[in-house]
C-alpha cells in the first residue's frame, strides 16, 4: 500500500487567530498581543498561499477550499484533524476536542473532493464520541503507517485510546500506543497531537524520542520502527518546539518523494539530520511563521492527504 500521496486537500483561512479553546491544551500557542484579528488573518492568508504555490510548484495537486467566512473557525486551516481520506474510498470524521473546532466539519467539503474526480464509498463517523467527551483528532491524533498497516498514537486528553483502538479495528491497522510529553513550567505535561513529534515517512521516520519518558514505550514505538526498515531520526524536545516533527511526505512531479515542512523548522534541523532526510527524499519548506505562532500546528496539520480511489 502506497505510504504517499501526490493530492492534498487544504483549507484557505478565513478567520485566523488564536483559538482560545484549543490554547488549554496546546501549549505552542501564542497570542500576539498588539495585533488585530484582521491583520493575523491576512497574514496567515499570505503565509498559505505561498505555501500552495511552492507545493503545486513541485507538481504536488493541492485542492483548496476556503474556510466559510460566517463561521468561528480559527482552525479550519489545519483540516487534518476532522478528516482522512483512504484508498478503499472511505472517509473517516472525527470528534473534536474544541467546540468551535467542530464547525469546521463540512458536506460541501467532500463534494469538492467527489468533483475533482474522487470516488467515495463510505464514510466511519467517530463523532457521536463527543457526547462522551471522548476525541480522536484525525491524523493529528494518528500517525499512519500506511504502507506497513500500523497507526502510532501518543495519548492525550485528545486521543483516546478506546476510540484509537476501534479505529485500528475498522481500518485494519496494528495499533502502537505510547505517550509523549513536553516540559511545561517545570512540569511534564501530554503533548496534544502525535504529528507534534513524530513523523512517518515511506522509509524514514522522525521522531522525538526523549519526549516518550516510558522506556518500555520508547523501545516498542523503536522496535515497530525499525523492523518495518525505516531511517530512524532523532530530533530534540527544542527542535518540536519549532515544528520539526510535523512534517509530512509527499509525492510530487514524477513519483518524486518530498518532505514538506515550515522554515522554522527546516532551520532549525543539524546539517546531519538535513543530510540523511536527502538520503530518502527532498526537502520542501515554506514560512509559516503566524500559523505556528498563533495557531499552535504546522505544516502537516495543514495537509489532509487524499488516498481515495479514482472514479
Amino acid at each position: 500500500m502506497n505510504q504517499t500521496t501526490n493530492t492534498i486537500l487544504m483549507i484557505r483561512p478565513a478567520n485566523f487567530r488564536m483559538n482560545e479553546q484549543t490554547a488549554v491544551n496546546n501549549y505552542y500557542q501564542h497570542n500576539i498581543d498588539d495585533a488585530l484579528p484582521a491583520t493575523i488573518n491576512v497574514k496567515a492568508q499570505n503565509e498559505f498561499d505561498a505555501f500552495v504555490e511552492k507545493l503545486r510548484s513541485f507538481g504536488i495537486h493541492i485542492i483548496v477550499v476556503s474556510d466559510a467566512k460566517e463561521t468561528d473557525t480559527p482552525d479550519a486551516v489545519f483540516p487534518n484533524n476532522w478528516i482522512s481520506f483512504h484508498k478503499d474510498g472511505t472517509v473517516a470524521i472525527y470528534p473534536m476536542f474544541a467546540e468551535n473546532r467542530r464547525l469546521e466539519r463540512r458536506e460541501d467539503i467532500l463534494e469538492q473532493i467527489e468533483k475533482e474526480g474522487f470516488l467515495i464509498e463510505n464514510i466511519v463517523d467517530y463523532t457521536s464520541a463527543e457526547e462522551e467527551g471522548v476525541f480522536l483528532e484525525g491524523t493529528g491524533s494518528i500517525c499512519l503507517d500506511r504502507g506497513n498497516n500500523k497507526a502510532y498514537c501518543a495519548l492525550s486528553p485528545r486521543a483516546d485510546e478506546e476510540l484509537f483502538i476501534e479505529f485500528c479495528e475498522d481500518f485494519e491497522y496494528t495499533p502502537v500506543v505510547f505517550t509523549a510529553n513536553q516540559t511545561v513550567n517545570g512540569k511534564r505535561e501530554a503533548i496534544y497531537h502525535t504529528n507534534v513529534m513524530m513523523c512517518v515517512g515511506k522509509t524514514l521516520a522522525i521522531v522525538c524520542l526523549a519526549s516518550i519518558d516510558d522506556k518500555a514505550e520508547r523501545k516498542n514505538l523503536l522496535k515497530h520502527l525499525k523492523e518495518d526498515g525505516k531511517k530512524v531520526i532523532d530530533i530534540t524536545e527544542e527542535q518540536v518546539n519549532s515544528f520539526a516533527g510535523n512534517m509530512l511526505e509527499v509525492l510530487g512531479k514524477d513519483n518524486e518523494h518530498f518532505l514538506v515542512m515550515s522554515q522554522a523548522a527546516f532551520n532549525c534541523l543539524t546539517q546531519s539530520q538535513k543530510a540523511q532526510i536527502n538520503n530518502h527524499c527532498k526537502i520542501i519548506s515554506s514560512p509559516l511563521d503566524t500559523i505556528e505562532f498563533c495557531g499552535g500546528g504546522s505544516a502537516r496539520c495543514m495537509m489532509a492527504e487524499v488516498f481515495l480511489p479514482k472514479k
